[in-house]
C-alpha cells in the first residue's frame, strides 16, 4: 500500500475514535484533499456531523488499547454500550453512502486498524495535505503545457499567460496553506531539462518569420531601434538566428554600418563561424541587404510570441516533473516550481510591450498582518506540522504564546 493511502486511512480512523480530533483538522485539511472518493465523502460526513452537533462527537475516553503480538498496542473500537459513538459511525458511513457507492460498515473497521495512535492525527492530515499539494500542482502545470501546445498551434498566447497566472496563484494560495512564504527558490542542482525528442517541433512558419525578419533588420537597419528594447537573441527558436540578431545589435549599438559583409566579420569575431552555429554562406543567406521591405516590429512581435509560449510549455514540464518527486517536501516543491516560472515574467512584459497590449489588472496586495501575531493559516499549518500534544483538561488553563513564538515561527524554513 502506498504511504498516502495509508495515511488517508489513519486519519479517518483517528476520527473515528476520538472525535475530538477533528477540531484539530477541520480549519486546513478539507475532503477534496483526500485522494480516494471514498475517503473523501466519509471525511465531508464526519465534518457534517460534527458541525450538526452530533452526540457522538462528544470527546470521550477512548477504550485502552489491547497488546499486540510484538508488545505494541492495537486500538480498540468503542465497546457495545457506547451507544453515541457506534451511532457516530452509523450516521457518518450513512451520510457517506449518499455521495458515493461501496462504501460499508467492514471498511471502518479497516480504518481504525489503520490508525496506530488517534492522537497522531494532525500528522497523518499533514501527509495527506502533502499529497494533495503534489497532485494539485501536477494536474495545474499539466493543463499549462496543454494550453501552450494549443497556443503553438493558434499562433497566440492569451490561453498561456491566462494559465500561468492560474498555476502561479495556486502555488501562492497552497504555499499559505501549508504555512510557508510564497517565493521562488533556486534548487541546490539544475532542474531536468526535458530530452530532445520531448521537445515541441518549431513550425516552419515560425522559422522562415525568424529568416525574413533578419533580411529586414539587414536592410533596413533603423528598425533595430524599435526592437532592440523588448527583442532578445534568446528569444529566437533557431539559435544560429538568435546569434546573427545579436551581431546586427551590437553594430547598431556602435553606430557602425550594416550590411552582410560587416554581419559575417562581427559573427566571425563573436566565434560564430567557429563553434559550427553557422557557416559563412549561411549568414550571405540570411543577411541579404537586398530585401525588400517589411513591417520589422510585426515581425519582431511573432518572435516573441511564440518564444513566451515555449518558454511557458518548458516551464510546465519541469513543474511537473517537481510535482511527480513524492520525496520532495511541498515547501520545497512550491519554491522550485516558482523559480520555475520566474523567466515568464520578464518575457511576458516584453511581449506586452511589443504587442501594446494592455496590462493585466493584478490582485489587490494582502493586507499587512499585525505586528507580533502570527497569521492564522500559518497557525494552523504549523500546528499540523508539530508533534501532537494531548487535549488539555477543563480545569488547565491554557498559557498564552511567548512574544518570541512569531520570531521562531518566521524562521523555520520551507520544507
Amino acid at each position: 500500500m502506498r504511504p498516502l493511502l495509508q495515511a488517508e486511512q489513519a486519519v479517518l480512523g483517528a476520527v473515528l475514535l476520538d472525535p475530538g480530533q477533528l477540531p484539530r483538522l477541520s480549519g486546513w485539511l478539507r475532503p477534496d484533499h483526500f485522494y480516494r472518493p471514498h475517503h473523501a465523502a466519509l471525511y465531508a460526513a464526519l465534518l457534517k456531523l460534527h458541525s450538526d452537533g452530533h452526540p457522538g462527537a462528544v470527546p470521550q475516553p477512548i477504550v485502552p488499547a489491547t497488546e499486540n503480538r510484538k508488545g505494541g498496542a492495537w486500538p480498540t473500537a468503542p465497546t457495545a454500550g457506547s451507544d453515541e459513538r457506534l451511532a457516530w459511525m452509523d450516521d457518518a458511513i450513512a451520510e457517506a453512502k449518499s455521495k458515493v457507492r461501496g462504501l460499508t460498515a467492514v471498511y471502518l473497521h479497516t480504518l481504525i486498524a489503520a490508525c496506530p495512535r488517534p492522537a497522531h492525527a494532525p500528522v497523518y492530515g499533514r501527509m495527506v495535505l502533502e499529497g494533495a499539494i503534489h497532485r494539485t500542482v501536477a494536474k495545474h502545470a499539466t493543463r499549462l503545457h496543454q494550453m501552450a501546445r494549443a497556443d503553438t498551434v493558434r499562433g497566440s498566447a492569451e490561453d498561456t499567460l491566462h494559465y500561468a497566472r492560474v498555476l502561479t496563484d495556486v502555488l501562492s494560495d497552497l504555499a499559505r496553506r501549508w504555512g510557508t512564504d510564497p517565493r521562488p527558490m533556486a534548487p541546490s542542482t539544475p532542474l531536468p531539462q526535458p530530452a530532445a525528442a520531448n521537445q515541441p517541433t518549431v513550425s516552419e512558419e515560425l522559422l522562415a518569420d525568424e529568416e525574413y525578419l533578419l533580411a529586414v533588420l539587414t536592410a533596413h537597419p533603423d528598425a533595430l531601434g524599435e526592437l532592440v528594447g523588448w527583442l532578445r537573441p534568446e528569444d529566437f527558436a533557431d539559435p544560429g538566428h538568435g546569434r546573427i540578431y545579436r551581431c546586427l545589435g551590437a553594430l547598431h549599438h556602435r553606430g557602425e554600418p550594416v550590411d552582410e559583409v560587416t554581419v559575417l566579420w562581427e559573427a566571425q569575431r563573436r566565434g560564430a563561424l567557429g563553434d559550427g552555429t553557422l557557416t559563412a554562406e549561411d549568414v550571405l543567406r540570411l543577411c541579404d541587404s537586398r530585401s525588400p521591405g517589411g513591417i520589422a516590429d510585426h515581425l519582431g512581435e511573432q518572435v516573441v510570441r511564440a518564444a513566451l509560449v515555449r518558454t511557458a510549455a518548458d516551464a510546465a514540464r519541469q513543474v511537473r516533473a517537481l510535482a511527480d518527486d513524492e520525496s520532495l517536501a511541498p515547501g520545497r516543491l512550491i519554491g522550485y516550481a516558482l523559480h520555475a516560472l520566474s523567466p515568464l515574467e520578464d518575457i511576458r512584459r516584453r511581449w506586452r510591450a511589443a504587442s501594446g497590449a494592455p496590462e493585466a489588472a493584478s490582485a489587490p496586495p494582502p493586507s499587512p498582518q499585525p505586528t507580533g501575531r502570527v497569521p492564522s493559516s500559518r497557525t494552523d499549518a504549523a500546528l499540523a506540522r508539530s508533534r501532537p500534544h494531548p487535549p488539555p483538561s477543563p480545569n488547565t488553563r491554557t498559557s498564552a504564546p511567548t512574544p518570541a513564538s512569531p520570531a521562531r515561527s518566521s524562521r523555520r524554513s520551507p520544507s
